[in-house]
């Protein structure tokens, strides 16, 4: 999902994208440890999506203080 999506969503939205994410970048990353990771590119383009996510929730927060 790219920032100009997320910044269309509501905070709590935005977190809960943000808890799916680290879920899903948890989980590629219990795959490669094991070894059952075929493209381990999925797990950049995961962090970044967690990182992008972040960014966008912190700016949200920021906006309302």
């Amino acid at each position: 999902m790219k920032a100009k999506e997320l910044r269309e969503l509501t905070v709590e939205q935005v977190a809960e994208k943000l808890e799916a994410a680290r879920e899903a970048y948890f989980k590629l990353r219990f795959q490669f440890s094991t070894g059952q990771l075929p493209n381990t590119a999925q797990l950049q383009v995961a962090r970044r999506e967690v990182a992008r996510i972040t960014t966008v929730l912190q700016e949200m927060e920021r906006a309302i203080e």
